[in-house]
């Protein structure tokens, strides 16, 4: 049961580093500062004027990082999903020497490859989001497969050693 505890918390882990990294090195563009000028039913017509600039200029900067933001999240998607397989990778790699860190890397790549599906989602377009639901699930039944479906024919082993 702690082996269990431990690999799921190195999954845990493992795809929250990711999250943080790319956070910390990619950061997400700044959301606009809503004007602090509000409106005043007997204001002048400057005043009037002044207020409905503010707002047409808080609403072209609204609009600006929505497009910037949907960006921002398909190339945090792409960059987590990368990271995903790498990890995938690793833990199939080194999942017969070291098992119990070899699985918490693969539960962390899955829980990465989450993330970046989630991501992916928020870039606000369906092809994108059709190709990385696709690269995922082909991603889910190769490791499947190459995990628990097959066969070990003892030549993997002759690299791993």
């Amino acid at each position: 049961m702690l082996k269990f505890i431990y690999t799921v918390f190195v999954g845990v882990l493992l795809a929250t580093f990711i999250g943080l990294g790319i956070d910390t090195l990619y950061p997400a563009p700044e959301y606009p500062t809503y004007s602090e000028t509000t409106y005043k039913p007997n204001a002048t017509a400057v005043q009037q004027q002044e207020y409905e600039r503010q707002q047409k200029a808080y609403q072209k900067k609204s609009e600006q990082y929505q497009k910037d933001s949907k960006v921002y999240n398909r190339n945090v998607s792409m960059m987590a999903l990368s990271t995903a397989v790498l990890i995938l990778a690793i833990g199939l790699l080194f999942s017969k020497r070291l098992m119990v860190i070899a699985d918490g890397a693969m539960i962390g790549g899955i829980f990465t490859l989450l993330y970046s599906v989630i991501r992916g989602f928020q870039a606000d377009d369906a092809q994108f989001r059709f190709v990385l639901v696709t690269v995922g699930l082909v991603i889910a039944l190769v490791l499947g497969y190459l995990k628990f479906i097959r066969p070990d024919d003892g030549k993997r082993k002759q690299f791993l050693v």
